[in-house]
């Protein structure tokens, strides 16, 4: 029979063996989530930029990018809805994935359009549909996250862990305004406005890609599998 300082050291590197595995789903989590809101900020921040290459020339293209941009915030909700009753039917793991690849294809793709003196209005309506596409992506991304994370926490615990996915959109913020930063002293003025504001863009997509390669380790959630 085990003496009683066997069973609680075995019981000790049970509970180190938890702790490290709720570590690890809490960071691929987060990441997940920080490189989606990068890449959704990412728009905003450069839309006068946007503005200036997929618009035609006018004192009002500003306006209608901001207006395009902002159509994310309004589709959230109903992606909200449809990554939901996806997390219900088909596992917490599953909608995330599936909102990484499309979060970071929208994300590349943006950062594809040919300008307006290239394709005219085409150039617009894509990066509509392209915003549109991002505004889904981050509502199941986000809610899915949440979700996934409260559901490996110890019940006492489940608002601290889920607090990092909330921690996760001033760092993305942050992450965005450093790339920019580094991109725009890499090149001359002229060149990123021509297209150099591609590039923060393209990396968004290859940040997707590795935090896809992370969260596609992960199990499914364990309240879900019972």
């Amino acid at each position: 029979m085990p003496n009683r300082d066997t069973i609680l050291i075995v019981d000790k590197s049970v509970q180190t063996g938890h702790q490290s595995k709720l570590l690890l789903t809490i960071a691929s989590a987060s990441i997940g989530t920080l490189v989606e809101f990068y890449d959704l900020i990412l728009a905003i921040v450069l839309a006068p930029v946007l503005a200036h290459n997929l618009f035609p020339a006018g004192e009002a293209r500003f306006l209608e990018t901001l207006g395009i941009v902002v159509t994310s915030y309004f589709i959230r909700p109903i992606g909200a809805l449809i990554f939901g009753r996806a997390g219900d039917s088909r596992g917490r793991k599953t909608p995330f994935l599936f909102s990484l690849l499309l979060m970071g294809s929208a994300t590349f793709l943006i950062g594809c359009i040919p300008t307006f003196e290239t394709i005219g209005w085409l150039a617009p309506l894509l990066l509509l549909l392209l915003r549109l596409s991002q505004g889904l992506a981050i509502s199941g991304e986000y809610t899915a996250a949440t979700i996934y994370v409260a559901e490996h926490a110890p019940d006492h615990r489940r608002g601290f862990y889920t607090g990092f996915i909330q921690a996760t959109i001033p760092l993305s913020l942050l992450t965005c305004l450093s790339v920019l930063f580094l991109t725009q002293k890499a090149m001359s003025p002229d060149a990123f406005q021509a297209y150099g504001w591609r590039v923060p863009f393209l990396l968004g997509a290859v940040l997707v890609a590795l935090g896809y390669s992370t969260k596609k380790k992960l199990p499914e959630a364990p309240r879900y599998a019972q």
